[in-house]
């Protein structure tokens, strides 16, 4: 079977280093993702030279093979500046496409390469149909879809959009939404979303009732560690249900994994199109292989067929386990896969030596010096069949070779052996010609330009995020406060729209804006529901908080006014290509970053921007339940505590409408004592979130508030005792 003509299905495989990256070429991936030096969410891997990048793009392209750069890390405004010189040399040379996380970096490379395809990556957090539906109307290309969704979900999407969808089949998965999560950044300084993650949902962990008594019975304290991924089994159902691209993660492992994984999805996935599906069935040896390669105390499906649970989770402590016969032998050397050509060689006395060479459609011809009449011994065709058909270290095998010999001709060997050379040479010249990109890439001016700020004389207006109908009442009580975001999981989604109706009334008689806040995940289930209850809710939100890209095409289709819509911290805003890119999507209002510092922030323009001036932050958000795994589930929502090997407490909140958790830091941010330089900032509110404070501690928030914004800026904080400045000084690397 031709693996390189262009199938149903790809297999798409990871690569560390140029080494890995022919390993897994060699064990059949059709094509190979990979970083360079800057940018990827892997900042620790060996990752690729510039040099190493373009010779990796040539030997992919010589075997009919695909390269996808990895440029899916937040760029602050800085790296922006930077993009067009990194991707310059790579677009010219035929990169089939990058992996972007980052909206700025999406825009800028959109309008600076225009034929250079962008897969909006998993960190995007795309999950529902409304998300890859606003993306692709932007520009992407391929839609890789968050870990955490069924097949029905998937199936849902493909035929809502049409899109090509990327899915993992094998590797290690997060705990939580990949770019939903902010443990690493804020517990350690290093950033997932700055590809620097230092795994603590690795670490152990003990969990507690908010009375901090144990909660829950389940031998093994690693409560956030996840099993790898294996799907092997359910690679029917996955291509049934749209997948075109089969992802392996492992960037950081080593070759024998990275091709020996490869090597056995290639098999099912051959096997799979060979028989069109029919008596698909994965063998236990394989399975068996597969584990020794490596996994993570043992294997789960993952999220295809269930929601989340406890038969995903390590428990005990994850390390990589490997199989002994892959321990005695790690190494396991690969045929190199060539490529088969064709050939005609003619050889007539008088007349230049004629070379033809045929790849699939590529036809190319060299001639060399006149030959021969042989003087002594003529050529033979069996003489000629033996050195005409060495192809070396080139990519290309002959599958055939026709010699048209005269009669007594005589040609040198080394003319004959450079005839060869050369047409090998032309040929990979011509196949590389179909790669290049000759037309320019846009010229880098066109970055956005400074902005200075007019002096704004409005006051900041304060918004308040209440989580709890105590902080509700609260903040309607404060005469400060101009708009409150009521959490959708305030109440249970039976009576929603109820509940609504009356807190609306109440806040609206207060003087005050209702903005209903959308769950932080809005995947199919939350966007029918909505949908189907739309015309009870719209009359009664005067705008909505927004947390994902669903959120902002399904109020687009909704009909409602992009001034209307809050975009929360979690649609991040490093850059200015990054703020015009939400505007071009119709999110005009946004959270300021939570891991730019003072002095990155400076930098960008905050005039439609809300700053989060206290709350305790969400750290992740993930698909599992603690309280499920460890107990059982029961659809109480409800506030847990999870205790690190330090006695520090994570506040945990199981949001069961639609079933997710939200691990809350353990200590709240606090930038009252800061107000001076917000002002310099300029924005247009600050905002107050509440999470798990109770009345006496709201008041007391309110108070400090008054407070802070009274004074002329204070050096250290006064009114708070445990509070945390984030990363307003430190920020990220």
């Amino acid at each position: 079977m031709d693996r390189n003509f262009r199938k149903n299905t790809e297999l798409l495989a990871p690569a560390g280093s140029f080494d890995i990256l022919k390993a897994v070429a060699n064990a059949g991936a059709d094509a190979v993702y990979g970083a360079g030096s800057k940018f990827g969410a892997r900042a620790y891997a060996d990752n690729f030279t510039e040099k190493e990048l373009l010779e990796a793009l040539d030997y992919l392209h010589l075997r009919g093979k695909r390269f996808y750069l990895t440029v899916n890390t937040l760029l602050k405004e800085y790296e922006v500046q930077e993009l067009y010189e990194y991707l310059k040399p790579l677009y010219e040379a035929g990169l089939d496409g990058v992996i972007v996380q980052d909206l700025g970096a999406f825009r800028y490379i959109r309008n600076h390469f225009p034929h250079l395809p962008i897969h909006a990556s998993t960190q995007m957090t795309i999950t529902g149909a409304y998300g890859a539906k606003l993306m692709l109307e932007a520009g992407c290309s391929r839609i890789v879809l968050a870990r955490e969704l069924s097949l029905e979900e998937i199936s849902h999407i493909y035929q809502e959009t049409g899109a090509e969808i990327e899915c993992f089949v094998h590797g290690a998965l997060c705990y939580g939404y990949s770019g939903q999560c902010l443990l690493s950044s804020m517990i350690g300084g290093r950033s997932g979303n700055r590809g620097r993650c230092a795994q603590p949902c690795r670490l152990p962990y003990e969990l507690q009732s908010e009375a901090k008594e144990p909660s829950g019975k389940v031998s093994g304290n690693y409560l956030l560690s996840m099993k790898d991924l294996c799907a092997v089994d359910l690679i029917p159902q996955m291509i049934q249900s749209g997948v075109y691209s089969f992802k392996i993660e492992g960037r950081m492992k080593q070759a024998e994994y990275a091709a020996g994984v490869t090597g056995i999805y290639r098999k099912y996935l051959d096997r799979y199109e060979e028989n069109n599906g029919q008596g698909y069935q994965a063998e236990e040896e394989d399975r068996k292989r597969l584990k020794d390669l490596g996994n993570r105390c043992g294997f789960t499906d993952g999220y295809y067929t269930r929601q989340n649970g406890k038969n995903m989770i390590t428990f005990r402590k994850p390390s990589h386990e490997k199989g002994k016969e892959i321990l005695k032998n790690p190494k396991e050397t690969l045929p190199e896969q060539k490529e088969k050509i064709k050939g005609t060689l003619r050889l007539f006395q008088e007349t230049p030596a004629y070379l033809m060479l045929n790849y699939k459609d590529i036809q190319v011809e060299v001639t060399g010096k006149p030959v021969q009449p042989a003087v002594k011994q003529p050529l033979t065709e069996e003489g000629v069949l033996e050195r005409i058909q060495k192809t070396g270290n080139t990519p290309f095998i002959f599958e055939e070779m026709k010699v048209e010999l005269g009669e007594s001709v005589f040609l040198p060997v080394g003319e004959l052996n450079q005839l060869r050379r050369d047409g090998l040479e032309r040929l990979q010249e011509e196949i590389l010609k179909k790669y290049r990109r000759k037309e320019e890439a846009l010229a880098a001016e066109c970055l956005p330009k400074d902005i200075v700020n007019p002096v704004r004389e409005k006051e900041i207006k304060l918004h308040v995020l209440a989580e709890t109908s105590e902080q509700l009442k609260v903040a309607l009580s404060q005469p400060e406060t101009d708009r409150i975001y009521l959490e959708s999981f305030l109440c249970s989604r039976e009576i929603l729209t109820e509940q609504l109706r009356s807190l609306s009334a109440r806040i609206r008689e207060a003087g005050k804006e209702c903005y209903l806040a959308l769950p932080h995940m809005f995947r199919m289930k939350a966007a029918r529901w909505f949908y189907s209850r739309w015309q009870e809710i719209a009359p009664f939100a005067d705008g909505y908080l927004v947390r994902n890209l669903e959120e902002i095409q399904f109020l687009k289709e909704m009909g409602v006014n992009s001034q209307q819509v809050q975009g929360d911290y979690q649609l991040y805003g490093y850059s200015k290509e990054a703020v015009l890119a939400w505007e071009e999507l119709s999110l005009v209002h946004l959270t300021l970053p939570v891991e730019l510092n003072l002095k990155e922030l400076k930098k960008l323009d905050w005039q439609k921007g809300e700053m989060i001036l206290y709350g305790r932050q969400p750290l992740m958000i993930s698909s599992q339940c603690l309280h499920k795994n460890t107990s059982e589930c029961d659809r109480k929502p409800g506030i847990l505590q999870l205790k690190d090997r330090y006695g520090k407490l994570f506040p945990v909140r199981n949001q069961c409408s639609d079933c997710y958790n939200i691990i809350y830091n353990v200590s709240p941010l606090s930038l009252l004592h800061h107000m001076k330089e917000i002002r310099l900032l300029k924005p247009e509110s600050v905002r107050l979130s509440f999470t798990t404070e109770k009345r006496g501690e709201a008041e007391q928030i309110f108070a400090c508030y008054r407070q802070a914004v009274s004074s002329q800026g204070d050096s250290r904080e006064k009114y708070l005792q445990d509070y945390t400045n984030g990363h307003w000084k430190r920020g990220v690397e």
